[in-house]
């Protein structure tokens, strides 16, 4: 039988440091062995904290996923409440970690677990060689953003970013393009009215990033579009609710058909959200949008 690393933790965002530890537990495990992931849903911090309104990054789904693409052989998801947060370190350990039957477990310097995040890397150690594995730390990775900024990448510094509208920035910590999805639902049908018919997008407990008008790629059951994607209040049709909506661009398929899923992987920033005092002007600026969008290049960077 081969060797099993396993890795313990959120992994919201599946950033280039998880990248990191997968990597480490590959080489650790070998070409016949399995890389194990342990993680969590909700995140702990929906539970201890529940007054802080913290967004995923990425649906669970899409987790497992891209966990896979990165070489994980299983995710294993763990439904987590109160009660099971209150577990000792060494509870933790026996309950959820030891029947992986881990050779070896591969973590950060700065990992915690057990109730209050009492157990840290001296407590794992010792569990291991209690319980039979080996402990391999991996140090932090850092990532370099468009002005030269070099920064540790973290799941809490890419929600800053994309709270910025830096969705650039943020693609260099993931490793990829963040992506926004979830089901298609009715609207108010305004983008309909003047001739720019768009998908509401039900984005469920997903981050948003912050109000403006971006570039991105649409994945849809009908293909893939270039997509202008409007989040924020629309503000020239009066204050609603945050919400999110994608114009596929050259999409021919029927409108005002709803539950269907759609993903847009987030390109570039191209301008705030602003309020119109006329259709003409509001309908010029989104003529001036698409444009944008398929030329391929930002207007400008927040």
């Amino acid at each position: 039988m081969g060797t099993t690393a396993v890795i313990i933790g959120n992994f919201d965002g599946v950033h280039l440091g998880h990248a990191a530890l997968v990597g480490a537990a590959r080489k650790a495990a070998g070409a016949k062995g399995r890389v194990v992931v342990l993680t969590f849903d909700p995140p702990p911090v929906q539970l201890l904290q529940p007054g802080i309104s913290l967004r995923r990054l990425m649906l669970p789904e899409r987790r497992v996923i891209t966990l896979g693409e990165l070489g994980v052989d299983d995710v294993v998801m763990q439904p987590i409440d109160r009660d099971w947060l209150m577990q000792s370190p060494e509870a933790f350990i026996r309950s959820c970690v030891a029947p992986l039957n881990p050779d070896v477990v591969v973590e950060g310097h700065d990992f915690r677990f057990g109730l209050n995040r009492s157990g840290g890397i001296t407590e794992l150690t010792a569990f291991g060689d209690a319980i039979g594995f080996k402990v391999e730390l991996v140090d932090e990775v850092s990532a370099t953003l468009a002005d030269q900024t070099k920064v540790v990448v973290r799941s809490s510094m890419i929600r800053e970013l994309l709270a910025q509208g830096r969705i650039g920035d943020a693609a260099r910590l993931l490793g990829r393009h963040w992506c926004l999805e979830g089901r298609v639902v009715p609207g108010d049908a305004r983008g309909r009215e003047i001739g720019c018919p768009t998908a509401n997008l039900d984005h469920g407990d997903l981050l948003l990033p912050t109000d403006g008008v971006y570039a991105g790629v649409a994945t849809c059951p009908a293909g893939t579009y270039p997509a202008a994607v409007s989040i924020g209040t629309k503000p020239s049709f009066g204050q609603t609710p945050r919400v999110a909506e994608v114009h596929l661009i050259g999409w021919d398929g029927p409108v005002g058909e709803y539950d269907w899923w759609l993903r847009v992987d987030m390109d570039r920033w191209i301008r705030d959200q602003a309020r119109f005092d006329s259709l003409d002007t509001l309908k010029a600026q989104i003529a001036r949008d698409i444009e944008e969008v398929l030329r391929g290049k930002p207007a400008s960077t927040p």
